[in-house]
C-alpha cells in the first residue's frame, strides 16, 4: 500500500504555502505526451529555481508496466493503481480513447481517492474518465475544443466550457497541449507566489502567463488567414449554429453583407462558396462524433443539421467516399 500525503491544490486568500506539494500522475494508455510533460516541467523548474522541494510527483499505471503514449514513447510508472489507497492530488493522463479503460477497476478506485479527499482532476481527455466515473456532477468542465462537441453529446447534464483551465478546491481540468503548462503555472503562482510563476515561465520560454478565459484556439482572422470582418463574422455565424443551420440570407444579414457580397467573399478568400464552406464544417463534426462517440447515425445527422438519415448519409459519401456506418468502422 502506498500512502502519499501533502497539502490541498490552492492557498486561502494571501497565504503563500511553502509546504511539498506531492502530486499523482495516472497515465492511461496511449495518454496525451504533450500535456503530461507541459504540466510536469514547470514543478521542476520550480523546484530548480527554489533551490529545494515544492514539488514531488509519481507516476501511476493501470499495471506496473510501462505505459505506451499516444506518440509510440514509453514512460515507466512508480506504482501500479492498486497499489496507492492515499493521495492528496491527482492528475487522470489519457489521450485517445479514453472510455476504453473504465472497466478495469479504475472508476472505484477513484471514487475511493474522492472519498479520501483527493483533489481529482483532468489532462485532456481525462475528464471522460471522470464522468464514467460519476466524479463530475455539479462541476463545469474544460477539455480541448475538438473533443468539447462530443463530451456534449455524451454527457449532456454536465456543464462544459471551453477556457483554458480550470481550478477548483477538489477539481481541476485543462483543454490539454499547451494548456497544462498555463494550469500548472497558476497553480505555482496560487501556492508559491507569481514571481517564481514568472520565473518559471521565462525559463520555458513561455512569453506570457495565460489567463483561463484565453481562447483555445487561434483567432478566425489567424485560421482563415484574412482580415476581411464581415467574412470573419460568417463563418463565426457558420461555427456556432451547426446542429440548427441558418439560412444564408440571415448570415449574410448578421454579417452586414448582401448575399451576393458573401458569395463574392467566400470565393475571393477561401476560394468555395458558402454554402460548400457550412456543409464542410457539418460534415467534418459528424466524421468526429462518428469516430468518437457510439451514438447512432441519425442522432449524428440531426445533431449536425441534416433533417434526415438519407440526407445526412448522401451528403457523408460524397464528401468522404463511403457511408457514415462504414466510416465508422473504418474510419
Amino acid at each position: 500500500m502506498v500512502e502519499l500525503s501533502g497539502q490541498r491544490l490552492e492557498a486561502s486568500a494571501g497565504e503563500i504555502e511553502q509546504a511539498e506539494q506531492r502530486l499523482g500522475f495516472l497515465l492511461l494508455p496511449q495518454f496525451s505526451m504533450m500535456a503530461f510533460f507541459s504540466a510536469v516541467e514547470p514543478l521542476r523548474i520550480a523546484n530548480r529555481i527554489a533551490g529545494r522541494a515544492l514539488y514531488d510527483w509519481t507516476l501511476i499505471g493501470l499495471g506496473g508496466g510501462p505505459v505506451t503514449a499516444s506518440n509510440g514513447m514509453t514512460l515507466l510508472v512508480d506504482h501500479p493503481m492498486e497499489d496507492v489507497r492515499n493521495l492528496p492530488w491527482l492528475a487522470v493522463c489519457s489521450g485517445f480513447d479514453p472510455e476504453l479503460w473504465i472497466g478495469h477497476g479504475l472508476s472505484a478506485w477513484l471514487n475511493r481517492l474522492d472519498q479520501g479527499g483527493c483533489c481529482i482532476g483532468a489532462l485532456d481527455t481525462g475528464a471522460v474518465v471522470l464522468a464514467e466515473a460519476g466524479l463530475l456532477r455539479g462541476h463545469t468542465v474544460t477539455l480541448h475544443w475538438e473533443t468539447l462537441p462530443t463530451f456534449n453529446e455524451r454527457y449532456p447534464s454536465i456543464r462544459t466550457c471551453d477556457e483554458l483551465f480550470l481550478l477548483e478546491e477538489r477539481r481541476f481540468f485543462c483543454a490539454g497541449g499547451a494548456a497544462a503548462m498555463d494550469m500548472t503555472l497558476e497553480m505555482i503562482a496560487r501556492r508559491h507566489g507569481m514571481a517564481l510563476a514568472v520565473d518559471v515561465s521565462e525559463q520555458l520560454i513561455h512569453d506570457r502567463l495565460r489567463s483561463r478565459t484565453d481562447q483555445q484556439r487561434m483567432s478566425l482572422v489567424r485560421r482563415l488567414g484574412t482580415h476581411q470582418p464581415r467574412l470573419v463574422d460568417a463563418v463565426a455565424l457558420m461555427e456556432s449554429h451547426l446542429e440548427t443551420p441558418l439560412p444564408l440570407a440571415e448570415i449574410a444579414r448578421r454579417s452586414r453583407v448582401s448575399s451576393r457580397q458573401l458569395q463574392r467573399l467566400f470565393a475571393d478568400v477561401l476560394g468555395t462558396s458558402p454554402s460548400a464552406y457550412y456543409l464542410s464544417l457539418r460534415l467534418k463534426r459528424a466524421a468526429q462524433l462518428l469516430k468518437d462517440t457510439d451514438l447512432d447515425v441519425l442522432a449524428i445527422g440531426l445533431s449536425c443539421g441534416f433533417g434526415s438519415a438519407s440526407s445526412f448519409s448522401r451528403a457523408f459519401r460524397r464528401a468522404f467516399g463511403t457511408a457514415p456506418q462504414g466510416f465508422r468502422h473504418h474510419g
